[in-house]
């Protein structure tokens, strides 16, 4: 299996070996790796496991994060659908719960699978979980498309960055919903080049979001954009699904991304000095702004 380096070259070795992304990915991990088939999966396996736990308690037992900001949150979404009165529907409200509840998680120091990282951890898990659900897909169905997501989580690490002290939210928020979007359309019949048009999608409609964590910590608005996150991503998918094309391919909006996140001045990226961090509720919130 040779490497890659971008999308192009992702979907040629698609093409070549009549395969989709999650298993060119996988057989990357089995052979970079110098590994066995058996211990790949099951590492993805443990993957699926702590995003479960991380995704699923705290709706069941709501939990206070360290700084306060944010617990509960998850636990009212789902009994809100419960009561009937939900507008969004049954799967973007799952998914929803689920991202915001992985946040609650992380935030109250438990343990979470950084996908790609910490803050933006509740997005690929939160919709493939939804989708499992209302779909009925396997754990093996769902590990697979977990290697699809780390394939695009690659590239954007390769080529510029997941972290928001860089990229400002849409390098961390933004990856991970072009993960996830990815994911879910090749779980749900789409094509490779169409998971690319997903991944790109998303990124073209969260381009410039600014990291400003309150008060310094990965609890308010993160945990909130990972729940609009999540929507953006099955958006992104749905349409890809319907066979709408990007003008704008996955490696050069992975570019624009950059460049644009290289642009936000140092107060807009995860400084807490700018944006909602200064908001004056925000800092009688968290007692940290003189």
């Amino acid at each position: 299996m040779k490497e890659f380096k971008n999308a192009v070259e992702l979907l040629t070795l698609c093409t070549e070996k009549n395969l989709p992304i999650s298993e060119i990915m996988r057989q990357r991990e089995i052979i970079l790796g110098e590994t066995t088939a058996e211990d790949v999966d099951a590492r993805m396996a443990r993957v699926l496991e702590i995003m479960k736990d991380a995704a699923f308690s705290p709706v069941k037992k709501p939990v206070k994060s360290m700084g306060g900001l944010i617990g509960g949150e998850a636990k009212k979404l789902s009994l809100h659908q419960t009561s009937g009165k939900s507008i969004c529907g049954n799967l973007l409200d799952d998914a929803i719960t689920y991202a915001m509840a992985t946040l609650e998680t992380n935030a109250s120091m438990g343990l979470i699978v950084a996908s790609p990282t910490a803050g933006s951890a509740g997005i690929v898990p939160g919709l493939l979980l939804a989708v499992q659900k209302h779909y009925h897909f396997s754990d093996e169905q769902i590990q697979q498309a977990l290697f699809n997501a780390g394939a695009i989580g690659y590239l954007a690490m390769r080529n510029a960055t997941v972290a928001g002290a860089v990229g400002g939210c849409q390098a961390e928020t933004g990856i991970a919903a072009a993960m996830a979007a990815s994911a879910a359309t090749e779980l749900l019949g789409g094509t490779s080049k169409q998971c690319t048009y997903a991944a790109s999608t998303v990124l073209m409609n969260m381009l410039g979001l600014v990291c400003d964590p309150v008060g310094g910590l990965v609890e308010y608005p993160c945990q909130n954009r990972n729940a609009t996150g999540v929507a953006n991503a099955l958006v992104a998918a749905e349409m890809a699904l319907a066979g709408i094309t990007q003008l704008i391919p996955l490696d050069e909006m992975i570019n624009v991304m950059y460049t644009v996140g290289k642009k936000l001045p140092a107060e807009l990226r995860e400084t807490a000095l700018g944006g909602c961090a200064t908001a004056p509720s925000a800092c009688k919130s968290c007692h940290m702004c003189s």
